[in-house]
């Protein structure tokens, strides 16, 4: 008779156990005894290791090695983020950036566990509890865009994107809360209400991903993803001290991620770290034959983007201020304060500054003229929503009809939306559509004649506004937007502290480049946040048990 396998705790052969005569059972008995000795003893080094682990922070790399030396485990890690999200997303601060929660989060953390245990190699985000903005579609959570007219609604399989950070690791912890349908800059939603800047209580956190960088920046999840059809995804980046990537127009398919707009939506990731956005970026790129704009990256993307994380990336670069993008106003004075600064540390770094003027590139022109969201939401909506069986509304109609939405918010766009027949007729569309196109060639063209790596402007010209304004004033992201350039938003600094904002209120830096150049983006996001550490975590969410 064969020898047969008795499985240890870990889920590795323990002791071979002959079954039949001649066995030698005191052996048996005591290299048993010994395994579940060193099993007991691994648990307990895990168990005090975790409480020596610091969640806040953290990074996916700080995660990985701390599962590697059994310092916690996954588990620990998941538990962590939901404690902390219990403890500052409803109660305390009250961010109120979180949702909806994901029941099986801690299962799933278990499965990994199980899985490394039995030697399974760790994929690239193994273990990094991220939250989806609540326009990715989840086949295991209900996608609302913020809206009640959608509440419940729950697509039948996961984004393009999802399925890809699923596969690499990624634990979804949960969906955040957005401005509602990403149709505006304060996130503020009928569903989940209005979520609040994680620096100061009294204004928005950008928007329209605003309940991500939220997240993200108060150690809520480790990292997350958000929309950007015109400022959303670097707005709540910039207001947060995170950062956030719009990826050149291609690069990340838009399947499964409700839609405003087919000329000027992407989508990317938000992180604390240069580094962490870098690896969810390199995990979510990829052709996608259900969305055909993917097909343009085929052959115009490196193997990866780690690689670009180098600390001297800024040496030799030579970069253009866009001082079109910067405001004069006195309400302007405190970014403009932290904007000097960040210039002299790209200097400081190796880098060439040039000064750059293209009236061609203003951002109040641009926002009035070349705009097209009104023009192709409707029509890109009820498509959408057909796609979904159990939708609440199958129409912009039917949600216009519903009454349920932020109406102080919305209801202008959405009654001017719906009332095209056909909006991506209409002949002020088709202008809007050619002046992207002189936008973009004026934009190239500032690049070539200057031979820039990249402009840098000011995300946002004023800070962040207050709670009790409905609009985002003085963004600059649209640049990216309407020409499809690649642009990341890094943090600056700070403006200067006040009773409501005790470090001051995070100031971003967009960082803005050619198409497909999203390695020499992070190489220089990096080596300016390695520069500078501007970074720094929110006072009102501190470390668990230390206030």
């Amino acid at each position: 008779m064969k020898p047969k396998r008795l499985y240890g705790l870990l889920g590795t052969p323990a002791v071979r156990v002959s079954v039949g005569f001649g066995g030698n059972w005191g052996t048996v008995v005591k290299n048993l005894v010994l395994r579940i000795i060193g099993v007991a003893a691994l648990l307990i080094t895990s168990e005090v290791g975790a409480q020596n682990f610091a969640i806040e922070e953290t990074t996916i790399a700080g995660v990985q090695q701390a599962l590697q030396t059994r310092a916690t485990t996954c588990r620990q890690i998941v538990q962590a983020y939901l404690d902390r999200i219990a403890a500052y997303d409803h109660k305390g601060p009250a961010f109120n950036s979180i949702l909806t929660l994901n029941p099986k989060a801690l299962s799933e953390a278990d499965r990994l566990d199980a899985e490394r245990a039995n030697g399974a190699a760790m994929g690239p985000l193994h273990c990094a509890p991220v939250v989806l903005k609540d326009n990715y579609n989840t086949a295991d959570l209900p996608t609302t865009g913020g809206s009640a007219s959608l509440a419940g609604m729950q697509p039948p399989a996961d984004a393009f994107v999802v399925a890809r950070l699923r596969k690499a690791g990624a634990i979804i912890l949960g969906k955040s809360n957005m401005h509602e349908f990403a149709l505006s800059g304060t996130t503020v939603s009928s569903l989940g209400g209005q979520t609040l800047d994680a620096y100061d209580p009294t204004r928005t956190p950008g928007g329209s991903s605003g309940g991500t960088g939220v997240a993200v920046a108060a150690n809520l999840a480790i990292a997350g993803t958000g929309s950007d059809t015109v400022n959303s995804i670097r707005s709540p980046a910039s207001a947060n001290a995170v950062t956030g990537i719009r990826p050149t127009k291609g690069l990340l398919s838009r399947s499964g991620i409700m839609p405003v707009s087919e000329t000027q939506d992407a989508i990317g990731p938000i992180a604390r770290t240069v580094t962490d956005a870098a690896r969810l970026l390199e995990v979510m790129a990829g052709y996608d034959q259900n969305d055909p704009s993917t097909a343009w990256s085929v052959g115009n993307t490196p193997t990866g983007y780690v690689q670009f994380l180098r600390p001297y990336g800024l040496r030799g670069a030579r970069i253009g201020l866009l001082k079109t993008m910067m405001g004069n106003g006195p309400e302007h004075q405190e970014v403009n304060g932290v904007m000097a600064a960040a210039i002299a540390v790209l200097k400081g770094g190796g880098a060439e500054v040039i000064e750059v003027d293209a009236p061609a590139l203003d951002t109040n022109k641009l926002n009035t003229d070349n705009d097209v969201q009104k023009y192709e939401f409707k029509a890109l909506m009820n498509a959408y929503l057909s796609t979904i069986p159990n939708a609440p509304a199958k129409s912009l109609a039917e949600i216009i009809a519903s009454g349920k939405f932020h109406k102080p918010s919305l209801e202008k766009f959405l009654l001017s939306a719906e009332g095209f027949a056909n909006g991506m007729e209409e002949p002020d569309y088709k202008e809007r559509l050619l002046r992207n196109l002189r936008t973009r060639q004026a934009l190239v063209s500032v690049f070539a004649e200057h031979r820039l790596d990249a402009l840098v402007y000011p995300l946002q010209k004023r800070l962040v506004v207050p709670l009790t304004e409905l609009n985002q004033a003085d963004r600059n992201g649209i640049l990216a937007s309407v020409t499809g350039f690649p642009a990341i938003t890094v943090p600056a600094g700070f403006s200067q502290p006040s009773a409501t904002a005790p470090l001051g209120v995070p100031v971003g830096m967009d960082i803005l480049g050619r198409p497909w150049s999203e390695g020499r983006l992070i190489e220089l996001a990096y080596g300016f946040e390695q520069a500078v550490h501007a970074r720094k975590p929110p006072t009102g969410a501190p470390p668990l048990g230390s206030h």
